[in-house]
């Protein structure tokens, strides 16, 4: 979101809040990417925010009271008022529960007791009538950004021959080793978990999609993977890489805004051409001034 929008969308908020008996006279700004986090006080309440047409709103909405009717350890929508979503001058707004961190990190123990709480989860879920991506479909974009000179004209032509065939080889070995697939978080990274007094919390939905179970965990620490259970190896460290592929292809996609986004994608295209053992997300972020894993958005 362009900073001239933010006071726009911070006044959209505010005004939802408002009119639903949800007094908000201040807004802190949380997060900035391709929608806007702010918290909301006196109500505090946390307020999502994205351009109009934001369609992964309607589908996070849905995720998150389906997810939460099973007991998955997932950030909850606000609960005094209607799990709906709002569209106000222009941008998209949902409202949720606000939680005040507890700590700034999770213990791996922690964090990978609530990743198979929330596999287990996700796999009582019905989701028959809730039109789920399959992880393919984010390699899918990737493979456009980079097939495409208009969407990466930096992507130098080297560069962009070698993402374009690494992602499809990697597409191709994890399709074939035909794993048992289900309904994931998409992006279980630590910049997605909050340290609550409830336990650790998986936020961001907008990223739910099918695949393997390993997929999820090519975006956690190895601390993490090593206290999952059944994990495939092999699967892991195909996933690992399509990883670093998609969100390396992302970071040269025209209007990338994430801070030293460029940085990400040189480090991420280093270390496939490099061979294993494959970093981690939260390994590369700690190469580039200790930042959180944020590099897997798409802006």
């Amino acid at each position: 979101m362009d900073t001239t929008d933010i006071t726009r969308a911070i006044t959209a908020a505010t005004s939802v809040a408002a009119s639903l008996g949800l007094p908000a006279d201040d807004a802190v700004v949380l997060h900035r990417s391709n929608r806007l986090a702010l918290r909301l006080t006196p109500c505090d309440v946390l307020a999502r925010v994205a351009p109009a047409g934001y369609e992964a709103a309607r589908f996070e909405v849905e995720l998150a009271r389906r997810l939460a009717r099973a007991g998955c350890p997932t950030g909850l929508l606000e609960s005094r008022v209607d799990p709906l979503v709002h569209t106000r001058d222009g941008f998209t707004v949902t409202l949720w529960t606000y939680y005040e961190p507890v700590t700034p990190h999770t213990s791996p123990a922690d964090y990978a007791r609530a990743l198979e709480r929330l596999h287990a989860g996700m796999r009582e879920v019905d989701v028959v009538d809730v039109p789920i991506p399959r992880f393919t479909d984010r390699v899918a974009e990737a493979e456009g950004v980079v097939a495409d000179p208009d969407l990466s004209p930096e992507l130098a032509d080297a560069d962009r021959a070698f993402l374009s065939g690494r992602l499809a080889s990697l597409r191709r070995a994890i399709e074939g080793r035909g794993a048992v697939e289900q309904l994931l978080h998409g992006e279980p990274h630590p910049g997605n978990v909050l340290a609550t007094r409830n336990g650790p919390l998986f936020i961001d939905l907008e990223t739910c999609c099918r695949g393997p179970v390993e997929f999820d965990l090519a975006h956690v620490p190895e601390a993490v993977c090593e206290r999952c259970p059944d994990v495939d190896r092999g699967l892991l460290d195909d996933c690992r890489q399509l990883v670093l592929a998609v969100v390396a292809a992302w970071r040269w996609e025209v209007g990338d805004r994430l801070p030293n986004g460029r940085r990400f994608g040189d480090e991420m295209l280093r270390s496939l051409r490099e061979g294993p053992p494959w970093p981690t997300l939260d390994t590369i972020a700690g190469r580039l001034d200790g930042q959180e894993p944020k590099a897997t958005r798409r802006r």
